[in-house]
């Protein structure tokens, strides 16, 4: 167990950030899961409209650092290319 004051103050402030960014996680993997069950079900509109609501959150994750950019650039250039491919 953390004995100085700082230390204390640190796993407060961790755990405290852990729940935050767990919701961002969460969040973005929902959105993520819309893209992808529209492109199973091969409705593109669907998925080009998911797709374009999915992109600002990776980019948002990006700027409060709960993703790093070329994770997101990696999920994003996948599931374009396989938006692409429906048509």
């Amino acid at each position: 167990m953390a004995q100085h004051e700082s230390a204390v103050k640190r796993i407060r402030r961790n755990a405290a950030r852990a729940v935050i960014n767990r919701g961002r996680v969460s969040r973005l993997r929902t959105f993520l899961k819309k893209v992808e069950s529209a492109i199973a079900a091969g409705d593109r509109a669907a998925a080009v409209a998911a797709f374009k609501a999915a992109q600002p959150l990776l980019h948002r994750g990006i700027a409060q650092g709960t993703l790093h950019k070329n994770t997101a650039a990696r999920k994003l250039s996948r599931l374009n290319t396989r938006i692409k491919a429906l048509a």
